[in-house]
């Protein structure tokens, strides 16, 4: 029985996708829920599954745009089956199954009738020639590459680095994380107290949330000439009151367009984070630990 395996639909108002990768050979045995191919949309990358056992043929080149909805390719259920033993020395050794004489139980492919058919060519001419693989970008990549560019040639972007000590956000999340579960079914994460710093700090350096059009600033209510960077969490020797105390540090990354951003208030903005982190109860819970409940709405 042959099949048409069609191009699905990645999302509302897509109606076209690229072929970014296929993970199989025009030719092989593929089984059933095998992922053989990737499709890129604008918004995201799909992954393509066999919906039988068979051989798989007449695949779309990679890198061509189709519509959604056209074939991607065919899978033949009525060809020649490989064993699992055999099925892997194929894939391995890149032998096309069509070269292969199954002697096996119903002309079933078995591994020694891989070995007997294995061959290796060599091509000593081509030891001492450099090779180039010329691979197409994704539409999504491309996009990303475009819109990257454009950002460096339009904005004048610094990064600004500091380090903060989150001890006391760990102590916080420890003690109402559970009632923090119960009453939201989410986990209590950094991002909740970070988005509480950056309010606190945008509304310090507001022109962290401005931009340029022209010979005009203009504010928004979101980021607009700055992005926030959180690094993952080590723990490091750190100096307290003279001693040294190992403390969970996080490092954060302030990019931001310098052509209204001066350093003041990247610095400021950055220091604003810092001590709103390791000094929640003081910046971001007003001053008592008993508007905690208050704040995370528990």
């Amino acid at each position: 029985m042959i099949i048409k395996v069609k191009v699905p639909s990645p999302g509302e108002s897509i109606t076209e996708v690229e072929v970014a990768s296929w993970l199989v050979k025009d030719g092989d045995y593929v089984s059933k829920n095998q992922v053989i191919a990737e499709i890129d949309s604008d918004k995201a990358t799909l992954e393509i599954s066999a919906e039988e056992n068979g051989v798989i043929s007449s695949m779309v080149e990679k890198g061509k745009r189709i519509q959604v909805g056209e074939v991607l390719c065919i899978i033949d259920t009525s060809k020649k089956i490989p064993s699992p033993a055999s099925k892997k020395i194929l894939s391995e050794k890149e032998i096309s199954i069509e070269f292969i004489h199954g002697t096996g139980k119903q002309g079933r492919i078995t591994k020694k009738d891989c070995i007997l058919d294995e061959f290796t060519t060599i091509d000593s001419s081509s030891s001492s020639i450099r090779e180039k693989k010329i691979i197409p970008l994704s539409s999504l990549r491309r996009k990303l590459s475009e819109r990257l560019v454009s950002v460096k040639n339009q904005t004048a972007m610094l990064t600004t680095f500091n380090e903060v000590d989150m001890q006391e956000i760990f102590l916080i999340r420890k003690k109402y994380k559970n009632i923090f579960k119960e009453k939201h079914g989410v986990n209590l994460g950094f991002m909740s107290f970070f988005t509480l710093s950056c309010v606190r700090a945008l509304k310090l350096y507001p022109d962290v949330n401005a931009m340029i059009s022209g010979s005009e600033k203009i504010n928004f209510e979101y980021y607009d000439s700055a992005i926030l960077g959180i690094h993952k969490v080590v723990e490091r020797p750190v100096v307290i009151n003279g001693s040294i105390k190992i403390r969970p540090v996080m490092y954060l990354a302030l990019s931001y367009d310098h052509r209204i951003i001066d350093g003041r208030e990247s610095v400021g903005f950055l220091v604003s984070v810092k001590e709103a982190i390791e000094n929640p109860i003081k910046f971001l819970m007003e001053g008592s630990e008993n508007n905690i409940h208050r704040i995370l709405e528990l």
